[in-house]
C-alpha cells in the first residue's frame, strides 16, 4: 500500500507561469523524493507601467513516503 503527502509550494519567473512551475519541481526534487504529481492551483502575476515583471504559481505537490 502506498501512502501519499502532498505540500503547498509557491514559485515565480519572469519568463512565465510554466517556467515557475518548472522551477520549483526542479528545486523541490532536489530534497524530496518520488514526487508523482503536481497541480497548479493558483497563477497570479505582478504588474508594473503596465507589464508583467513576475508570473507566480502555487502548487500542489504530492510525492510518496517511503
Amino acid at each position: 500500500m502506498s501512502v501519499l503527502k502532498v505540500i503547498e509550494l509557491l514559485s515565480s519567473s519572469n519568463s512565465g507561469w510554466e517556467d515557475a512551475t518548472q522551477k520549483a519541481i526542479t528545486k523541490a526534487s532536489k530534497s524530496v523524493k518520488n514526487i508523482r504529481s503536481v497541480y497548479v492551483k493558483d497563477q497570479s502575476a505582478a504588474v508594473s507601467d503596465g507589464k508583467i515583471m513576475e508570473y507566480r504559481v502555487t502548487l500542489k505537490v504530492t510525492f510518496e513516503l517511503e
